[in-house]
């Protein structure tokens, strides 16, 4: 063996020690170490929920317990409180301490249809399960789990046990609430709540890995003077399917609303079965304006509902969405209230819907590289009835032959240009002002 083979194996049974050693290191740490408190520099081990006395089985209260691990962390200089798989029944609320995390068992967002489908993993089956009752029948009332600045929820299910499926829902409060700088949620399965996430009077939040189906209400954005990030939020209906519950969502649950929001950053979100997907608003403070890219509604009322909008534009860009049922089932509304501006690029519209969009209001709506399948069917309605404001069609195309595109009296300025038509150019223009119709061509 030469010098250099020597040193090769010689160096190989180092990294060989020094990699056991390691291994020995990490598997030396008890899991469920209730830390005291830590010096400058080091990395303190996670409390555990168990040390205070939680109990975990789904019948004693685990409220104090939670709030007494969460208040230590803080005490210690901050960290991770951790709640090992179980059922932690919770018949009050919680408030996450500045610089603290409170952590489940999941590394990754569950769903549990089991709740829904035979013979799947229940709540607290597999991982980390908050059974919340606090709050019933009361919609304003303090937040389950309220975060604050630099504080965070991970890797677990909240559950409502006592919700009922065959009427009305029972109104809650919201299940999670971000207060201060910097809140987070990630990895969290909001199963069933009346509402879900409160993402207002804060600073940059940051919403990732959200499942679930918010009944209500699923995430509201409003009083944000920076940058939100939502960010991988799927609702779907989970919990309960062909229920009067389910269909009382369908008639009056709304996804995701946005107030006030300077710069809100969404991507690959979706929502199933609500009477409107994404909603925009003007609230106390002002409106929203930001970046929607892969977003997606199914089977909603209304997919996108816009009351109002920032000048700066809502740019929704590489977006699906459906809508079949409720009443006129329309996948894009701007009412009459609107004077911002509204973009919607490279997105498809596609289902039995009466029409594509509505539109109304003194803004700016615009829809470029887009396609459109299936509208009127309640009648002959042209797939975009725009009946004031600015209007901008371009390079989009539409795949029927039924009426296309009517501009009403009250528009004011239009451009319709470069479009794909299936049939003749089916296009109503009963404005007198400055519209512009050409490039298009029909087959």
């Amino acid at each position: 063996m030469s010098i250099g083979d020597l040193r090769f194996a010689s160096r190989r049974q180092m990294l060989s020690l020094g990699a056991a050693a390691g291994m020995m290191t990490l598997a030396s740490v008890p899991q469920t170490a209730h830390a005291t408190g830590h010096s400058h520099g080091e990395s303190p081990l996670p409390f555990n929920v168990r040390s205070f006395g939680a109990a975990g089985d789904a019948a004693t209260d685990d409220t104090a317990a939670f709030q007494h691990a969460l208040d230590a962390a803080f005490k210690a200089g901050g960290g991770s409180v951790y709640a090992p798989p179980g059922r932690y029944l919770l018949r009050g609320s919680l408030t996450v301490p500045d610089g603290v995390t409170l952590r489940g068992s999941y590394s990754c967002v569950p769903a549990h249809t089991g709740i829904r489908d035979k013979g799947q993993a229940k709540p607290g089956d597999d991982g980390t399960a908050l059974y919340v009752t606090g709050g019933r029948g009361n919609e304003d009332g303090t937040p389950f789990l309220t975060l604050n600045t630099n504080s965070s929820v991970a890797g677990l299910t909240i559950y409502y046990p006592e919700q009922i499926e065959d009427g009305t829902p029972l109104a809650y409060p919201w299940a999670i609430a971000m207060r201060g700088k910097n809140p987070a949620a990630f990895d969290v399965e909001l199963l069933n709540p009346y509402q879900g996430i409160d993402a207002s009077q804060n600073e940059r939040h940051n919403i990732r890995n959200i499942s679930g189906q918010p009944l209500r209400r699923g995430i509201w954005v409003d009083d944000i003077y920076d940058i939100g990030r939502i960010e991988n939020v799927h609702f779907n209906p989970w919990w309960s399917l062909h229920t009067k519950a389910y269909q009382w969502q369908i008639e009056n649950g709304e996804a995701f609303i946005f107030g006030r929001a300077d710069w809100e950053y969404v991507l690959n979100t979706f929502c199933y079965g609500y009477r409107a997907g994404y909603k925009f608003v003007a609230s106390a403070t002002g409106v929203c304006n930001g970046n929607f890219l892969g977003i997606g509604a199914d089977d909603c009322n209304r997919a996108v509902l816009v009351e109002q909008s920032a000048p700066f534009a809502l740019l929704i860009a590489n977006a699906e969405f459906t809508s079949f049922h409720g009443d006129d089932p329309t996948m894009v509304e701007v009412r009459e209230t609107n004077s911002g501006v509204v973009r919607f690029s490279n997105s498809a519209f596609w289902g039995p819907c009466n029409q594509i969009a509505k539109i109304a209001g003194k803004g700016t709506v615009a829809f470029s590289d887009c396609t459109f399948v299936k509208w009127g069917e309640a009648g002959d309605r042209a797939a975009i009835q725009a009946a004031s404001g600015s209007v901008l069609i371009r390079g989009c195309n539409f795949l029927e032959d039924k009426q296309h595109i009517r501009l009403g009296k009250a528009v004011n300025r239009a451009v319709i240009a470069g479009n794909v038509f299936t049939g003749a150019a089916k296009i109503q223009n009963d404005s007198d002002k400055d519209v512009q119709i050409g490039l298009n061509a029909a087959m």
